[in-house]
C-alpha cells in the first residue's frame, strides 16, 4: 500500500479519504498528486477529463503512481449519460432502451462490456446503476436514465446491471436511494420532495435497491430528496434515519455509502457543502462525491478542515469518520483484488445490438403496418426539436439521428429548433413552421425528447404534421405522447447506438 506523506496526522488523513474531489484537465494536476501523497483516496472524473481511452489509460496510471489503491470513479451509466464518449456519443444504449428489451442476460452482457472498457482505462468505481423507478413521468433529471416505471423490471435489471459490471472488476454504486423516480423536480437546482406513505417506498422505491444488495453492490448513492414518510426534516443525504436506519440496519447494506454531488443546489443552497459535508457523515455517508462543479485545491482544503473541525468540535463523532474512512478504503482493497476481464467476451458490438432490439417502430392510425413503410432513398431534412439538457446529462453530447442518416444517406440536412419565447403553443408553432420553412421539398424526419413534458414541442410537432403527414417522427425520450407520423420510431434513449438504429429503420439498411 501507499506510504502517506510524514506529518499527516490520522484524523486529517480520514478526513482526505472519505472525499471524493474532480479536477479540471486530462492530466492530474501537482495539488491532487500532493493531496494523494497526504491521504486523498478517490477521485472523480467527467468529461472535461477524458479525450480519449488511452489519453485517460495515461492519467489513471499518473493517479496510481502516486498511490496505488486510489478509487478512480466515474459517472458512466451508458445511454444519455456518458463520460467516456461525452464527445460523440455512448456506443451502449441506455437503461430504458435495457428496460425496454426486458432481457436480463443482455442488459448483464452490456454492463459487463462497459465495465471492461472502464477497467481498461483504469476507472475501478463507476457511479452506475440509475436504479430509480421512474414513476413520475414529468421527472426531469431521471427519465431514460431509470429502467423504466415497472418496480419488478428496475428491481431485476438493477440487479443484472450491478453483476455484469462487477464481473469485470468494476464497483457498481447504484443510485439514487431511497428513489429519485417520484419526482418533478432537478436535485441540480433545488429540493425534490417525494410524498408518499413509507409503504409505496418499501413496496416500489426500496425493490430495486434490495435486489443491488442482494446482487453485491459494492456502493450506493444517496439523493439529495426530502421524504417525509421516513424523515420529514432532512433530505437523504443527510438523513440518520435514512441512511443508517433504513439503508445500514432495516436493509442490512454494509458497503460503502455515497453522496450525490454536494455542489448540487439541493444540498449547497440550503446547508452548504461544508455544513452538508458534516451531515452527511454524521448519518452514515462514507464518502463525499463534489467535483462536477468545483474541482480545485481550495474546494478539498475547505471540506478537509470542515470535517477536522466538527470532530473537535465534538459535532461529528471521530470513530464514524474513522468508520467511513475504512469504509473507503475497503472498497479500494476489493478494486485492487477484482479479477479484470482480458478481453471482450461479448462482442463490441453489444450495444448496438441491444439499442436496434430496443426500437419500438409504429405507424399513425389508418397508415398501416409499420413493414409496409418505404424507406427513405433521398437525403431528408432533421428537425431536431431540442429540449434543454438536464445536467447529468449536459449539453456537450451530442444526440438525436442526423449525423448517423447523413452516413447512410448523404446530403441529409439537419437543424434544430428550441421553445424560444412567449407562450409555449406559440413558440411551438413557431419552430413548427421554421422547420418546415428550412425543410423545403425535403421529406422531414423530426426528432423530439420527452415530447409529453413539453408542450411547445408538441405544438411543434403537430404543425410540421398538419403540413406533411408522411413526416417520420423518432423520440429519444421516454415515449408517452401517443404516437403519431407516417412513421414513429421510439429507441428509449438519445445515445449515438440508438440514433443509428432509428437511423438504419428510415433507410432501410436493417429490417424494422
Amino acid at each position: 500500500m501507499t506510504t502517506l506523506a510524514s506529518g499527516t496526522d490520522t484524523l486529517t488523513r480520514d478526513a482526505l479519504t472519505v472525499l471524493q474531489p474532480g479536477f479540471t484537465g486530462t492530466t492530474a494536476p501537482d495539488w491532487l498528486l500532493r493531496r494523494l501523497g497526504e491521504g486523498l483516496a478517490s477521485v472523480g472524473l467527467f468529461g472535461r477529463n477524458i479525450a480519449s481511452p488511452g489519453q485517460l489509460a495515461a492519467l489513471t496510471a499518473q493517479l496510481r503512481a502516486e498511490r496505488d489503491d486510489v478509487l478512480v470513479a466515474i459517472d458512466e451509466e451508458g445511454g444519455d449519460v456518458t463520460r467516456l464518449e461525452v464527445r460523440n456519443g455512448s456506443s451502449f444504449p441506455g437503461n430504458h432502451a435495457l428496460g425496454a428489451v426486458d432481457d436480463v442476460e443482455l442488459t448483464q452482457q452490456v454492463a459487463h462490456e462497459l465495465g471492461r472498457r472502464l477497467a481498461a482505462c483504469g476507472v475501478n468505481l463507476n457511479w452506475a446503476p440509475s436504479a430509480d423507478v421512474n414513476s413520475d413521468p414529468r421527472n426531469p433529471v431521471i427519465g431514460v436514465r431509470s429502467f423504466g416505471a415497472d418496480t419488478a423490471l428496475a428491481a431485476r435489471h438493477t440487479a443484472a446491471y450491478v453483476t455484469g459490471l462487477q464481473s469485470a472488476g468494476v464497483a457498481a454504486c447504484t443510485k439514487h436511494f431511497p428513489g429519485h423516480g417520484d419526482t418533478a423536480v432537478d436535485s441540480h437546482h433545488a429540493l425534490p420532495r417525494i410524498d408518499v406513505s413509507a409503504e409505496v417506498l418499501a413496496e416500489r422505491e426500496l425493490a430495486p435497491f434490495r435486489a443491488a444488495i442482494d446482487a453485491g453492490t459494492r456502493a450506493v448513492m444517496s439523493a439529495h430528496i426530502l421524504v417525509p414518510a421516513l424523515d420529514p426534516e432532512r433530505p437523504a443525504t443527510l438523513s440518520r434515519r435514512i441512511l443508517t436506519g433504513l439503508l445500514r440496519d432495516e436493509l442490512g447494506y454494509d458497503g460503502l455509502i455515497v453522496t450525490d454531488g454536494m455542489e448540487m443546489r439541493a444540498i449547497a443552497g440550503t446547508y452548504g457543502i461544508e455544513r452538508g459535508s458534516v451531515l452527511a457523515i454524521a448519518a452514515g455517508a462514507d464518502a463525499i462525491c463534489v467535483g462536477g462543479g468545483l474541482a480545485d485545491d481550495a474546494t478539498v482544503l475547505r471540506l478537509r478542515d470542515a470535517l477536522v473541525s466538527a470532530v473537535r468540535a465534538g459535532e461529528l463523532p471521530e470513530e464514524r469518520l474513522a468508520e467511513a474512512a475504512d469504509r473507503v478504503r475497503a472498497l479500494a482493497r476489493w478494486a485492487g483484488t477484482a479479477g479484470r476481464p482480458a478481453e471482450d467476451t461479448h462482442g463490441t458490438e453489444i450495444g448496438l445490438h441491444a439499442a436496434r432490439r430496443a426500437l419500438t417502430v409504429t405507424a399513425a392510425p389508418g397508415l398501416g403496418d409499420p413493414a409496409t413503410f418505404k424507406p427513405l432513398t433521398e437525403p431528408p431534412y432533421v428537425a431536431a426539436l431540442t429540449p434543454v439538457a438536464n445536467i447529468a446529462v449536459g449539453d456537450e453530447t451530442p444526440w438525436g439521428v442526423a449525423a448517423e442518416l447523413i452516413h447512410l444517406l448523404p446530403g441529409t440536412v439537419t437543424g434544430s429548433f428550441s421553445a424560444g419565447d412567449g407562450p409555449e403553443s406559440e413558440a411551438g408553432e413557431n419552430a413548427g413552421r421554421a422547420a418546415l420553412q428550412a425543410a423545403g421539398p425535403r421529406r422531414i424526419v423530426a426528432v423530439v425528447r420527452d415530447e409529453h413534458r413539453h408542450p411547445w414541442m408538441a405544438s411543434a410537432l403537430g404543425t410540421l404534421l398538419a403540413a406533411r403527414p408522411d413526416t417520420v417522427v423518432v423520440e429519444m425520450g421516454v415515449p408517452q405522447a401517443a404516437p403519431r407520423g407516417a412513421l414513429h420510431i421510439a429507441t428509449h434513449g438519445a445515445a449515438r447506438v440508438c440514433g443509428r438504429a432509428a437511423a438504419e429503420v428510415i433507410a432501410g439498411t436493417t429490417g424494422v
